[in-house]
């Protein structure tokens, strides 16, 4: 499998345990020292346990199922790679309902041996 069909099948999955709630399976593949930028504060997280921390919060105001990659390219050397996407969750933070909400998604990837290792993620909505 080539380096970009790995990324794509990485992401992926992680996505799908996003929807499936499996807090183990997101943390995979996660640098210890990963840096988040998030949309709810907190605004930067740095390290395992504060990524860990902010799926609370993510979980407490999204409808369960629902976190579909709209749109995902991938760009990939031997070493590094930076993926973008389009997204959607379905968030009741401003209200008592679930509403649609399209997203931005940015991660920044380095390969140490044969395993990709997310070091960076970006989530942003757009400005209203």
């Amino acid at each position: 499998m080539n380096n970009e069909s790995q990324i794509r099948l990485l992401i992926e999955n992680w996505a799908a345990a996003v929807r499936n709630r499996d807090l183990d399976t997101i943390l995979a593949h996660h640098s210890a020292d990963i840096v988040m930028y998030d949309v709810p504060p907190p605004f930067e997280s740095i390290g395992i346990e504060a990524y860990r921390n902010t799926w609370d919060i993510f979980f407490k105001y999204t409808k369960p199922g629902v976190f579909d990659i709209q749109e995902l390219n991938i760009i990939a050397d031997e070493h590094l790679a930076f993926c973008y996407a389009t997204m959607k969750c379905s968030d009741k933070s401003d209200s008592g309902e679930y509403v649609e909400l399209p997203f931005r998604l940015t991660i920044g990837l380095k390969k140490t041996g044969n395993q990709w290792e997310i070091m960076h993620e970006h989530h942003s909505i757009p400005a209203k």
